[in-house]
């Protein structure tokens, strides 16, 4: 199976990396949680396997914004023991909970036994709205029948937003994950961006009901209610 690694702890990564290798599963890697979310999205992993302390959003965050839109199979690597957490993630949508330090055969049958809980193969993860699509496994939005042309910027941030449908989503996050570092005060950037955006989305672009703009603080997609 494809699987997704999670933790900012680059010797597990490795590690992780070379025995799941060996046993026939392809490997991608993140140590952030936004990383995360974007490599879910464009690899469509058959598993996550994450770690909770990570330096950009704790785990239970990365649990929740992907069952907002996919129900890859989860399985939680963490040094914290106490039955409050992994009753937290298991509740938040993660499939299982496995603390370190641990064996490699026993994480291996978790794997396979969150393998065959998932019954089915996952359709393509979409985020829906009386006016549009958003497509977020072939990256294309619809209108109808009709896709939307959208530039790549366009694109990512709009993705970024369609990830977390109804959470507050900071100018600042915005700005770092499509721009970059160096561009985190350039809020200009982002409001002609999100007036292009509605212009080809929202009914009626002076009164968007989807790309809603929290003054001062950032955007949220908000779903049909």
């Amino acid at each position: 199976m494809r699987v997704l690694v999670v933790d900012d702890d680059v010797q597990i990564i490795r590690a992780m990396r070379i025995n799941l290798r060996a046993r026939g599963h392809e490997v991608d890697t993140a140590e952030g949680g936004a990383d995360a979310l974007r490599l879910v999205t464009r690899n469509r992993p058959d598993l996550v396997l994450l770690d909770l302390g990570l330096p950009d959003m704790e785990g239970l965050e990365v649990i929740r914004r992907l069952r907002g839109w996919t129900q890859v199979p989860i399985i939680v690597l963490s040094a914290r023991h106490s039955a409050g957490e992994k009753v937290r993630c298991l509740d938040s949508g993660a499939d299982d909970y496995v603390t370190k330090p641990f064996g490699m055969d026993e994480l291996l049958a978790r794997m396979r036994a969150a393998e065959r809980r998932s019954a089915s193969e996952e359709a393509a993860p979409e985020v829906v709205t009386s006016a549009f699509t958003v497509d977020l496994g072939a990256k294309r939005v619809l209108i109808g029948d009709e896709e939307v042309r959208l530039t790549p910027t366009e694109w990512h941030i709009l993705e970024i937003l369609a990830q977390c449908p109804g959470d507050l989503v900071s100018q600042r996050r915005l700005l770092q994950e499509v721009w970059g570092p160096a561009y985190q005060s350039e809020t200009n950037y982002l409001r002609v961006y999100m007036a292009q955006l509605r212009r080809k989305l929202e009914p009626d672009p002076a009164r968007p009901q989807f790309l809603i703009t929290e003054a001062g603080r950032g955007y949220r997609f908000q779903t049909d209610t």
